[in-house]
């Protein structure tokens, strides 16, 4: 586990949060700019000394301002990664990796070299100078350093933030890999969810310095007492397993954990028994009293009403619903609302669009 306590004072703006998150993982610290998710990040590493301050890494103490204990960053065993990649404009790629890689004794060293590059998809920019690479070949290299330090925790300070949207998605695979081949914990610091969507396991949401609510990511987005659920692209993440393949239609079945049900969705083949992550806009999600006898939404599902609140304009609702223990959010008319007489514990069917999944 990650124990943090910190508070933090200027003059227009104050840090006061007391987390307790995973120790493995990735953790999101998620909220607008100026929330406090970057004081947050630099507190954790050192670069910032709360007044007030407590930090505890999986049983390793690295600050506690009550006995005036103060773990310098360079030795904490953490890498950091920052928006740019900074990376050695003298050096090649190969020597940048290696300056990382060299400050870690043998018996220390967890990550190879090999499997950095590896991870990173960087083996034919190993020769190469930095002005040579591309935006988002810098930022996998600048990461590749990272983790050649062979951290006990990763920082991401919105790696992604600097890169045009064609690039971010060519990294995000990368980032997925890390997360699922390294047991390495990642404090990954975002206002883009769809980046966390895709890479999170723990979400905290800050607001103002404070943390609002901090939980497992598909419990936190299904939350309708929280802002994201009134974003437009509210929705929730829910984890499955691949469970076939239709190669004539490219349509892949995925299985919920605990449940018979299966949803198709639109995708390139996947290797059956794979665990896969997908998001279901509350926005695509449409509700019906009876199941459609034939409809071209592949997806119609038994579901229970939740709760229900107000949106955030005077023509919709948000409704929380239950399909068999995942949390799933639907956005409707209040006239719909109606029309259906909505109310708690009622039994619906909601339909989704295969072509709507995001996965």
């Amino acid at each position: 586990m990650i124990e943090a306590r910190f508070k933090v004072d200027y003059s227009d703006f104050s840090l006061d949060v007391d987390l307790l998150i995973p120790g493995r993982g990735v953790t999101a610290l998620f909220g607008d700019s100026g929330s406090g998710k970057t004081t947050c990040l630099r507190c954790v590493a050192g670069l910032e000394r709360a007044q007030q301050g407590y930090l505890r890494v999986n049983g390793e103490l690295w600050q506690d301002s009550v006995t005036g204990f103060f773990l310098p960053t360079h030795k904490r065993a953490l890498g950091y990664v920052f928006q740019e990649a900074s990376l050695f404009a003298h050096l090649s790629v190969r020597r940048n990796l290696e300056f990382g890689f060299k400050r870690i004794g043998g018996a220390a060293q967890r990550v190879k070299l090999a499997q950095a590059v590896d991870l990173l998809g960087i083996e034919h920019l190993l020769e190469r100078m930095p002005e040579h690479l591309s935006g988002g070949e810098r930022q996998r290299v600048g990461i590749a350093r990272a983790l050649l330090t062979s951290p006990k925790l990763l920082l991401m300070d919105e790696p992604l933030a600097a890169l045009d949207h064609k690039r971010k998605n060519e990294i995000l695979p990368y980032l997925e890999r890390l997360h699922d081949e390294l047991d390495i914990p990642v404090l990954y610091v975002s206002h883009a969810p769809d980046e966390v969507a895709r890479l999170a396991d723990h979400l905290v949401l800050l607001d103002q310095g404070r943390a609002l609510a901090s939980g497992p990511l598909g419990e936190l987005l299904a939350r309708l007492d929280l802002p994201m659920a009134q974003a437009d692209d509210a929705g929730v993440v829910i984890q499955a397993e691949v469970c076939g393949y239709n190669a004539d239609y490219q349509l892949l079945s995925l299985g919920f954990a605990g449940s018979d049900l299966r949803m198709q969705v639109a995708h390139r083949p996947v290797a059956e028994g794979k665990p896969m992550r997908f998001k279901v806009q509350a926005r695509d999600v449409s509700l019906a009293v009876e199941k459609p006898a034939h409809s071209s939404i592949l997806n119609v599902l038994p579901v229970t009403v939740v709760a229900e609140v107000p949106a955030d304009n005077g023509a919709h609702v948000l409704v929380q619903l239950d399909l068999q223990g995942t949390p799933l959010l639907a956005r409707i008319t209040r006239f719909s609302r109606d029309q259906l007489e909505l109310q708690v514990g009622q039994q619906l069917w909601a339909q989704v669009k295969s072509v709507a999944v995001l996965a």
